[in-house]
């Protein structure tokens, strides 16, 4: 079995779906007590997935990485994302939550044979695209370290100039990284994050673009199954006047479905089809109470530019807060233009939590462990896809040694 070291593990999101790809977690590193809480109750009532995972409740830059004597196939993790995200203050490398360089010294230390780096969208943004470079170099390059004193701008020029000069002496990976969104990949979020994957030089393992995971759903599909078939309402059972309408500005969506035959590619999941099966916590309150985690919390309200997610599309990606949330994102809006807060329960099932794994902490609390978290599936997709070039690299070199 693949072993791996997860790191900003949060409530579990990415560990999880790793876990789900055949990853074993020799040491999963988080600091927030509530997501703690969330993995050690999960652990407690038995939850396969995190079962067996040693967790470790402390700053990753105080982990003794020389007590884990395995071999660790992957480190894996996602450094907070506030100093680049679109609701934060945007201070990027001048921000103390910026943990990228502990990242790059957990990999230095653990010499992973590869590592998976989540973060949001925005550090892709022209703002950071010098720092963005920076990352990746220190990636790269993890051996070689910042002097005390030196500017990340001066560190920088001299990781490129040791990865332009064609030596490859020392611990060093093949970086590559991609914008992924969740929604391609089954999850009823549009979700957009860069995922960052490198692999040891000495694996000489294909190249990195090709580890990334292939979309298996699309937009177009599920405009055919609402706008051509019909499908998508037939199967939600809801009456032709209230059907949504023909999407503005449109290509033909016969020609649309014609696509989707070909690409075989499945329609997005949405808000309605995440939520099948639960009682509305505002007006079915007593069948609410039934679902751990699922209750209704009031105070919405819906504005410009803070209108909540549709139920017939993806949700907008949850943020981690609760009220005041920018854009409404943890909120759903129905068709008459009346919503609600979405409920914890909800909240893990647009980030394809399983309805076993409970949440710690008040409702804020766990909604900020959902807005962080990365969406189960979308973490098993990374996982499975990362796992084939590790495992077909082990596959060629056990047929050349025979």
């Amino acid at each position: 079995m693949l072993t791996s070291v997860e790191l900003f593990a949060g409530a579990g999101g990415l560990g999880m779906g790793l876990s789900l790809a055949g990853f074993r977690h020799v040491a999963v590193v988080e600091w927030n007590q509530w997501a703690c809480d969330t993995i050690r109750r999960n652990q407690a009532r038995g939850h396969e997935l995190v079962a067996g995972w040693k967790l470790h409740e402390a700053d990753v830059r105080e982990v003794d990485y020389a007590s884990i004597r395995e071999r660790i196939d992957v480190v894996a993790g996602g450094p907070p994302c506030q100093p680049f995200s679109m609701g934060g203050n945007h201070r990027g490398y001048d921000d103390a939550r910026d943990m990228f360089p502990a990242m790059a010294e957990a990999v230095r230390r653990l010499r992973p044979r590869a590592f998976i780096v989540e973060n949001v969208k925005g550090l892709t943004r022209p703002a950071f695209a010098d720092y963005f470079e920076y990352v990746r170099a220190r990636l790269a390059f993890p051996e070689i370290v910042r002097s005390p004193g030196e500017l990340w701008t001066e560190h920088t020029r001299r990781l490129l100039q040791h990865g332009n000069s064609g030596h490859r002496s020392g611990l060093s990976y093949d970086v590559s990284f991609r914008v992924l969104n969740a929604a391609d990949y089954g999850v009823p979020q549009k979700r957009e994050r860069v995922f960052i994957i490198g692999f040891r030089n000495d694996l000489n393992a294909p190249s990195t673009l090709g580890s990334f995971p292939a979309p298996t759903h699309s937009r177009e599909a599920l405009l055919a199954t609402q706008c051509v078939t019909g499908e998508y309402w037939e199967r939600h059972r809801i009456p032709r006047a209230s059907r949504g309408a023909y999407p503005a500005g449109s290509r033909d969506l016969g020609a649309m479905l014609r696509e989707c035959d070909r690409g075989r590619k499945s329609a997005w999941r949405t808000v309605r089809d995440a939520l099948t099966g639960l009682p509305d916590p505002e007006f079915n309150p007593e069948a609410a109470q039934l679902i751990a985690d699922h209750r209704f919390q009031p105070g919405v309200k819906f504005y410009p530019g803070h209108t909540g997610s549709s139920l017939d599309f993806p949700a907008k990606t949850l943020k981690a807060g609760d009220h005041g949330v920018p854009g409404g994102e943890n909120a759903l809006v129905r068709p008459d233009g009346s919503g609600r807060y979405f409920t914890v329960r909800e909240s893990a099932r647009l980030q394809t939590f399983p309805d076993s794994y409970g949440f710690g902490g008040s409702w804020s609390e766990a909604m900020r462990q959902l807005g962080n978290a990365v969406p189960v599936i979308l973490a098993w997709a990374v996982g499975v896809a990362v796992a084939e070039t590790l495992i077909a690299h082990d596959t060629v070199r056990t047929a050349e040694l025979v």
